[in-house]
C-alpha cells in the first residue's frame, strides 16, 4: 500500500463517520466538510453524518457545474465544489487593526488577536492537502511568517478521502497531488461502495491514529485492499483533463510574445473567478475605511486578484494594462515562476479554473496550445 501510515489499515463502517463528527466536535472542534449549499457542494460546518452530500454528484465540464443524484448512498461521491480550506485558513478578509480617535488630534492603535480555532477538515482531497502545503510553503516555510495564516493553520486535523469521483475539469493525476493520498492528512479515508458500503481507514500521524482508536473497526480482507486499489486505479483513469508539465517551465517563459496570449484575452472576462476558487493563489490588498463619526479607523487585509487592473498599479497606471498581461502573468506564475519563488507548482490540479471560468478557459489546453505550436511535433 502507498502512503505512510502508522498502523495496518482498518474498516469502520459508514455509521462511524457520525461518531468520529460528534467525537472532534465533543472536543472543541469546528468540523468543516461538505455540504450541499445553492446548488453546489460547499465546505461548511458538520453537525452529524446527515450533514454530508449523501447520494450527490457534480457533472462538471468548462464553464459549467451542476449537481446531480448519484444511483447509490456514496458520501463523497463528488470532485470537488468552488470552496477549498483556503477559506478557512486564510480568510477572505481579516481585520489587521483599529485606530481610535482619542477626541483631539491623538489616536491609539489596537492591533487585532488573530486566535487559533481547532478546525478538523473532513472529506479533503488529494489535490486539496496538495494546495495546503503549497500554502504553508509560501505562509510558513519562507523568510516571513504571515501571523493570519499561522494562527488559522496551528490547530488544524486533516481527515482526507481519496477522490473515486474526479470531474471532467480535473487533471490531478498529471500533476501529481491525486487522486490518492500518500500524504499530508492525518486519517485517510477511502469509500468502499462494492457490496456492503463502508470506508478503509489509515492513520498517518498520532492524532489520527487516537481518532480512530475511539471508533469501531474492524480488520480488512484482501477484498477490501483490492477494492481501494481499483478506486484509485478507476479515478486515475477517467480523469477529465491532461497537462503535460514536462518542459513547461522553460516552454512559457519562452513564448511570452505567442499569439495564443491574445486568442485567450479575446475570450477572458479578467471577472477574477479562477484566482478567486483557485485553492492556491493568495494574492491580497489592504484597505482601509472610517465609520460614519469619523472616530473610528479599521485596516482590513482582504483577497484580491492580479486580473484586477489596479493590482499591478504604479506609479502613474498600471503595468499590466491588457487582459492580455494580465492572463499571461496569471498562468506563467501558476506553472512557471512560481516553482521559481517556492520549489513547487502553483497548480494542484483541481480543475476549479477551468469550471468556474464563465467563459470556459481552459488552462490545459492553452498551454497544449503554445507547445504545440511551439512543437509541431508534439503529441
Amino acid at each position: 500500500m502507498d502512503g505512510a501510515q502508522l498502523a495496518d489499515p482498518v474498516v469502520i463502517a459508514v455509521d462511524e463517520l457520525g461518531t468520529l463528527i460528534g467525537t472532534l466536535r465533543g472536543d472543541g472542534y469546528r468540523v468543516i466538510g461538505p455540504t450541499v449549499r445553492d446548488g453546489s457542494i460547499l465546505h461548511g460546518e458538520l453537525h452529524e453524518l446527515s450533514d454530508l452530500p449523501r447520494g450527490w454528484t457534480d457533472e462538471q465540464a468548462p464553464g459549467t457545474y451542476r449537481l446531480q443524484r448519484r444511483d447509490d448512498e456514496a458520501l463523497f461521491g463528488y470532485a470537488v465544489g468552488p470552496s477549498s480550506p483556503k477559506r478557512e485558513l486564510f480568510p477572505p478578509r481579516q481585520r489587521l487593526w483599529t485606530a481610535t480617535s482619542d477626541g483631539d488630534a491623538s489616536f491609539h492603535v489596537t492591533q487585532e488577536r488573530h486566535e487559533s480555532a481547532r478546525i478538523a477538515f473532513l472529506g479533503v482531497r488529494g489535490c486539496e492537502l496538495a494546495a495546503i502545503a503549497v500554502q504553508d510553503r509560501v505562509f510558513l516555510q519562507g523568510a516571513y511568517q504571515d501571523e493570519v495564516y499561522v494562527a488559522h493553520r496551528s490547530d488544524v486535523l486533516l481527515i482526507a478521502v481519496e477522490c473515486g469521483s474526479p470531474a471532467g475539469t480535473c487533471f490531478c493525476a498529471s500533476m501529481g497531488t491525486g487522486p490518492g493520498v500518500t500524504e499530508g492528512a492525518d486519517l485517510v479515508l477511502t469509500e468502499l461502495l462494492d457490496g456492503e458500503h463502508r470506508f478503509l481507514a489509515r492513520a498517518v500521524t498520532e492524532a489520527g491514529a487516537e481518532l480512530l482508536a475511539a471508533l469501531e473497526r474492524g480488520e480488512p480482507t484482501h477484498h477490501d485492499i483490492t477494492a481501494r486499489e481499483q478506486v484509485i486505479a478507476t479515478a486515475t483513469a477517467g480523469m477529465g483533463r491532461e497537462l503535460d508539465t514536462d518542459g513547461l517551465h522553460d516552454l512559457l517563459l519562452g513564448n511570452l510574445e505567442h499569439p495564443r496570449w491574445d486568442d485567450i484575452a479575446d475570450r477572458c472576462l479578467a471577472c477574477t473567478n479562477c484566482t478567486l476558487v483557485c485553492p492556491t493563489c493568495f494574492c491580497t490588498t489592504v484597505e482601509d475605511t472610517t465609520d460614519l463619526t469619523g472616530a473610528n479607523a479599521f485596516r482590513d487585509r482582504r483577497w484580491d486578484s492580479c486580473f484586477g487592473l489596479e493590482f499591478s498599479h504604479a506609479g502613474p497606471a498600471s503595468v499590466r494594462s491588457s487582459t492580455k498581461a494580465r492572463y499571461r502573468q496569471w498562468m506563467t506564475h501558476k506553472l512557471a515562476t512560481w516553482i521559481d519563488q517556492f520549489g513547487t507548482s502553483g497548480c494542484v490540479g483541481c480543475g476549479r479554473c477551468i469550471t468556474w471560468c464563465p467563459v470556459g478557459i481552459d488552462i490545459t489546453v492553452e498551454a497544449d496550445a503554445i507547445r504545440r505550436a511551439s512543437d509541431p511535433g508534439a503529441t
